[in-house]
């Protein structure tokens, strides 16, 4: 099953540690939490006090009854002073909820900027080994899902807790014995609601991992829709989507029955304390030792203690998911990062431009190389072609330019200086590189383009169109220059995504350019078209082509043949067909299968 974000029944491997860790990011907040537990304790202490109180009330009531009359001024006095119990408790949960608000975002916001810096701070090695949907699902639902359980459950642990310590004080002051027996039932409750929890759990999980299941085939069935046309597999779909569903309501339904039972069996050992307090109570009021008030309290209190204590208990659950999110984010945060980079900047005009390998040895796994001891000089200007069968290392060798990854062992030089001694970012400002798989970010063509040159004007956007053959694809578009596109725009072709992508290359005037695999997805008019500006391009600059297709390369200077990380031919395109070696193979295989499919015969 593909991964779908963050599934909420997870349980985190270090709840301690993680909340710990919280607790720390939370440090600078210590004000403002302090705030909160002042204002739930006053919260708390006014909502405890006011059942005494109106006991209070019923006590001048049957005494006036008895006696000469009531007391109504004394009674108009405590039903005032409860009232403004109940509003002192309103106000005070009003102003720690916003305080709550306030902590809670600056944590996300925090937790978000962090996450933002580090994805700058990542090797490419940790992108290419990690699920992009994980790390986007850690920096969205995981901070997500931390502040909802803080917001949830942070004043809610503080003022359960003084509910409990408060009311059970407040019913071993009326009477200590009912306490007790209180006391004696509420085990049962929360036995039984353990119970229930530990069997809704699985169910939960369950339920969530069926809904990525069935999220997943939902997914792959649209966006292989033609697919699953073409090969009428669209009933065999549906039995796999039915049978799935199923299972997800299967067990949707056992945990939502499971966790409502928790309800009622606390209704039941609610009243199962209320009967017993009820008729304690009664002989107690008869015998004298409690009054009619203080039974009404009591009542009071003891309907009033259920609710923290399940409050408490059904947190528990909240805090497992929310320290799973935040064991997920911390992971990301503790990942190793790449090495501080040099803050030396290289020239703004390169010297000459060359650039050299010198024994360069490189592999993604340690003791599985991709480049062995590899010696290439290329003078500026140059246009170097590398081409191999798949696997070879030719990606590997412009990664390595780029420093998207760092050498093992050797060194690569601009002007005979060592790349690493010079800041990525300086480096990077020199190199254009098109790569095949083609991007674009929700916008305008014009911003598209002009994300190469940040500053560029409007007629320096439409230059790098004409000169890579775009601007009467563009121009035929509703909006022209101003249509919107984006990375899945089904209006453009692929050879015209790949086209923007060139011009994007072309405005940003590199000094050295690589192209990888850059006209795969282009028609052979187009083709022409790209060729042609490319030439333009690189005149005065070295370039580096990746290319399948040997019939686009054969003007190169040099033509680099890669073998499992190995340089094991070399030279122009003439001078390799004379050695009759890998190059003239892989050259005529090409050109024999290209006839063959021209004249309608597989070679």
């Amino acid at each position: 099953m593909r991964d779908h974000g963050f599934d909420p029944t997870a349980k985190s491997r270090d709840t301690k540690g993680s909340l710990k860790r919280l607790a720390r990011l939370l440090k600078p907040e210590r004000l403002r939490i302090s705030f909160i537990i002042i204002f739930a304790l006053i919260a708390t202490i006014a909502s405890v006090a006011a059942p005494k109180f109106l006991g209070d009330a019923t006590n001048v009531i049957v005494d006036g009854l008895q006696t000469n009359g009531i007391d109504f001024s004394l009674l108009r006095n405590i039903l005032l002073f409860v009232v403004g119990l109940y509003i002192v408790n309103a106000v005070m949960n009003f102003i720690a909820g916003i305080i709550i608000r306030i902590i809670v975002q600056n944590l996300g916001f925090k937790l978000r900027k962090e996450a933002q810096a580090k994805i700058d701070r990542l090797p490419l090695a940790y992108v290419d080994h990690h699920q992009r949907g994980d790390l986007l699902s850690r920096v969205t639902n995981d901070v997500d899902n931390v502040n909802q359980t803080l917001m949830q459950t942070f004043s809610q642990v503080i003022s359960s807790i003084y509910m409990v310590i408060g009311i059970f004080a407040m019913m071993l002051w009326i009477s200590w014995s009912l306490a007790l027996l209180t006391l004696a039932v509420l085990p049962v409750g929360i036995f039984a609601m353990t119970k229930i929890l530990k069997l809704s759990k699985p169910q939960f999980k369950k339920q969530w991992a069926k809904t990525g299941e069935v999220s997943a085939i939902v997914e792959e069935t649209f966006s292989g829709h033609e697919v699953v046309s073409l090969y009428n597999m669209q009933t065999s779909r549906e039995g796999e989507f039915d049978q799935l569903n199923n299972e997800l309501f299967d067990a949707g339904f056992k945990g939502q029955f499971l966790s409502q039972l928790t309800q009622p069996i606390m209704g039941f050992v609610a009243n199962l304390s209320f009967v017993i307090v009820a008729v304690v109570g009664a002989f107690q009021v008869l015998g004298g030792s409690l009054s009619i008030g203080g039974i009404q309290a009591f009542i009071q209190y003891s309907r009033q203690l259920n609710h923290p204590i399940g409050t408490l208990a059904s947190i528990a659950n909240l805090i497992q998911s929310g320290a799973a999110s935040a064991e997920r984010i911390f992971d990301f945060l503790d990942s190793e990062e790449m090495p501080v980079d040099s803050t030396t900047e290289l020239k703004a005009q390169l010297d000459n431009g060359s650039l050299e390998f010198d024994d360069v040895s490189f592999g993604y796994h340690p003791g599985e190389p991709v480049l062995s001891h590899l010696d290439l000089q290329v003078r500026r200007g140059q246009q170097v072609a590398i081409v191999g069968p798949t696997g070879a290392g030719k990606t590997t060798l412009v990664n390595l330019i780029m420093r998207f990854y760092d050498v093992d062992s050797g060194s690569i030089k601009i002007d005979g200086q060592n790349i690493s001694e010079f800041s990525k970012d300086s480096l990077r400002s020199k190199v254009g590189m098109v790569l095949q798989d083609t991007w674009l970010f929700e916008g305008t063509i014009a911003e598209n383009i002009g994300y190469g040159k940040p500053d560029s004007s409007r007629d320096e956007i439409v230059s790098a169109a004409q000169a890579t053959g775009v601007d009467r694809l563009i121009r035929q578009l509703p909006d022209g220059y101003d249509t919107l596109v984006s990375d899945d725009d089904g209006g453009l072709s692929s050879g015209e995504k790949q086209l923007l992508t060139i011009a994007r290359a072309y405005i940003s005037d590199p000094e050295i350019l690589i192209l990888d695999e850059a006209t795969s997805s282009v028609d052979t008019r187009t083709e022409m078209l790209v060729q042609r500006a490319m030439n333009e391009l690189r005149t005065g600059r070295t370039s580096f082509i990746i290319a399948h297709r040997l019939s686009t390369i054969r003007e190169a200077d040099i033509i680099l043949v890669m073998v499992k990380g190995n340089v094991v031919e070399q030279g122009t395109h003439n001078s390799l067909m004379e050695q009759h070696g890998f190059y003239f193979d892989l050259y005529q295989s090409q050109f024999n299968r290209a006839a063959g499919e021209y004249s309608g015969v597989t070679p």
